[in-house]
């Protein structure tokens, strides 16, 4: 491996987080975060849905992972 393959995608990582770190948190972000404890709290995980609106109702789904079922439990 070359290091100097890196170094460019380092260099604007580094430049992006330096930028972001300023900022408040963003409206979208506070959105999102409600929305992944809102899933979790239903036994689900956030998967994106392909769309790219800049509304994480739209942009994201909650999967829900456990037990989910219609099936009567018997025993």
């Amino acid at each position: 491996m070359r290091p100097l393959t890196f170094a460019a995608p380092v260099a604007l990582l580094l430049l992006l987080s330096a930028c972001a770190s300023t900022m408040g948190p963003s409206r979208y972000a506070e959105e999102l975060e409600t929305l992944s404890d809102q899933c979790e709290a239903r036994g689900g995980i956030l998967v994106p849905t392909g769309q790219e609106s800049g509304r994480p109702q739209a942009d994201y789904a909650c999967r829900i992972t456990g037990g989910a079922t219609r099936l009567p439990n018997d025993g």
